[in-house]
């Protein structure tokens, strides 16, 4: 499900509660989503909230979308907090079924580095705008990827 869409400065997040999107933050002058950003539904990462993923796709949705994607991988973090807790707080990346400019894209290795770099670097200063600290610890595979979503799955 999409919460911010790409190009966006706004960060908004679904309250599962109320049934509907809140602003959370708007980004800095200059720093936008470069992609579609949201999360996985029926998941729940350490932090408590659904998994988070960003979704490669050529074009901008909505906030609420629901976007049927292929996992390629994950960017595997730890996120240091304001008051100094620090948790892991993986990125997963998806490619929209419907991609025709990502059709061919099925692992992280079919990414230009310079997207995945980008994409990190994005984390790290959207955290820092945030007073919080986002240390990338590893890349991982579609699989072990796929397994780490399932673990999050609330049964």
């Amino acid at each position: 499900m999409v919460e911010s869409p790409k190009g966006s400065s706004q960060k908004f997040d679904y309250n599962e509660k109320e049934n509907r999107f809140r602003l959370n933050k708007v980004l800095p002058a200059g720093l936008a989503f470069p992609f579609d950003f949201g999360m996985i539904p029926g998941t729940k990462g350490e932090d408590g909230d659904p998994l988070d993923i960003i979704v490669l796709d050529e074009y901008a949705t909505f906030p609420g979308c629901m976007i049927d994607c292929r996992i390629i991988g994950a960017l595997q973090a730890e996120q240091t907090e304001r008051d100094g807790r620090t948790r892991r707080n993986d990125r997963f990346i998806g490619v929209p079924e419907v991609s025709q400019l990502f059709s061919e894209v099925k692992t992280l290795e079919d990414l230009p580095e310079a997207i995945l770099n980008q994409l990190e670097h994005f984390f790290i200063n959207y955290n820092e705008q945030a007073g919080k600290r986002f240390k990338v610890t590893g890349r991982l595979g579609e699989q072990p990827a796929i397994k780490l979503i399932g673990h999050g799955t609330i049964k």
